[in-house]
């Protein structure tokens, strides 16, 4: 089975672009006797390469391309397969843009393609090598830093407040975990995770409970939540809790005991975000809209967690109008090399500024993930990079600060 392999990287200013031919030719060799074969495009500072070979080979090559450290900024675009090779000519060639007009470039690389003139016009693969050509790509291309060149910094954090003390008959607990404005250096809000009594996970909790009592549970958590917030003194922040969007539908007067549950521990309605996930059915629907609604007319936001891990997350964004959106971890791991979620990732920031709703990339956990996110245009983060969820209190914060 032929596959293929395409990405872009840059070129590191301690390689002269002259030794490029040598270095070509010397891998091009070695790509023929595994029959790989394909073509790599150089613009001066930019490649983008065309990897084609048995699954095993291809994925070979690009690993040790992908540990070279003569070029960064590595993206893979496209992992796909074909029924023929797009260069059957050579392990490798080089086809290096400077050395033509801009009017003759895009049929000088064309002469090259082996495909035969009817799939080349639909072709995938040739489409990305016209994209790069035309530069129609660089709008979408973000530079970010090597990871080296950044450091994590935790500042003293003498002032937070000693950790809250449930009491014995409290039949869970909550982690609390920061949202972060990286650029201001403040926590903006915090995600108040349900733990069991001992840090037991929620799919635990609930699983020893009736399922009757699963959405009461649920609801009446919350006001632990809250209790938190009050005795760790959160005025200025946000508390954001998870719900499930049952709970708010099966419980009558769901969102006025919600309510109660706020003001009862000196918190405004204004401060308290409510999540839920875009991936748990919600079969009454009509109901659950009602529900929203009260939410957001008593001055509770809405936030999407999870965007993008289920299958309703578009529908939800046009139905509910939420006032957040969370961009889930699956999108946001590794997005600094990966030209598929990035594209999603910059879909869905062009989508919510339109709509004015604020996106918070929750799950970064690397300092290119960050840099990458910030470049995009992302203002609030959650992920262990900054703050694991500690247990009836605010964890310290890590911030990155470039080395000097």
């Amino acid at each position: 089975m032929l596959s293929t392999i395409i990405y872009r990287s840059q070129l590191t200013s301690c390689v002269s672009p002259e030794r490029l031919q040598a270095l070509v030719d010397h891998a091009s060799s070695k790509n023929l006797a595994i029959q790989v074969t394909g073509i790599l495009l150089f613009d001066g500072q930019h490649f983008f390469q065309v990897l084609e070979g048995t699954m095993e080979a291809v994925l070979d090559v690009y690993q040790r391309i992908s540990e070279d450290d003569r070029h960064f900024n590595l993206i893979e675009l496209m992992r796909d397969y074909a029924p023929a090779r797009r260069f059957g000519h050579a392990g490798m060639e080089l086809f290096d843009l400077r050395g033509y007009q801009n009017s003759s470039v895009v049929d000088a690389l064309l002469n090259r393609v082996t495909l035969d003139a009817n799939r080349v016009k639909g072709d995938r693969v040739v489409k990305f090598l016209r994209s790069f050509v035309e530069g129609r790509d660089k709008e979408r291309f973000i530079a970010i830093d090597p990871a080296q060149a950044w450091q994590l910094v935790t500042p003293s954090q003498s002032d937070l407040p000693l950790p809250y003390c449930p009491a014995p008959d409290q039949n869970c607990a909550f982690a609390l975990q920061p949202i972060v404005d990286v650029t201001r250096r403040r926590i903006v809000s915090c995600e108040a995770l349900l733990r069991g009594p001992l840090g037991a996970s929620p799919a635990d909790y609930f699983a020893r409970l009736p399922d009757d009592k699963i959405y009461q549970a649920d609801l009446h958590s919350k006001t632990y939540a809250f209790m938190l917030a009050r005795y760790l003194g959160m005025r200025h922040q946000t508390l954001s809790v998870n719900l499930l969007p049952m709970s708010l539908v099966v419980i009558e007067h769901a969102v006025e005991q919600l309510i109660q549950q706020i003001i009862r521990q000196g918190l405004r309605p204004e401060q308290v975000v409510v999540e839920v996930t875009e991936d748990e059915v919600i079969s009454r629907f009509d109901e659950f809209q009602f529900a929203v609604q009260q939410l957001k007319a008593a001055g509770i936001s809405l936030a999407l967690d999870d965007f993008g891990a289920g299958f309703a997350g578009l529908s939800l964004l046009a139905e509910f109008q939420p006032d957040k959106v969370k961009i889930d971890r699956k999108l946001i791991m590794d997005i600094h090399r990966s030209g598929p979620r990035q594209a999603i990732v910059l879909a869905i920031l062009k989508c919510c500024s339109a709509l004015e709703i604020t996106v918070i990339a929750e799950g970064v956990e690397k300092i290119e993930e960050w840099l990458w996110l910030e470049g995009a245009g992302v203002r609030y983060f959650q992920g262990f990079l900054f703050a694991r969820p500690a247990l009836n209190t605010i964890p310290p914060v890590s911030w990155p600060e470039r080395r000097l």
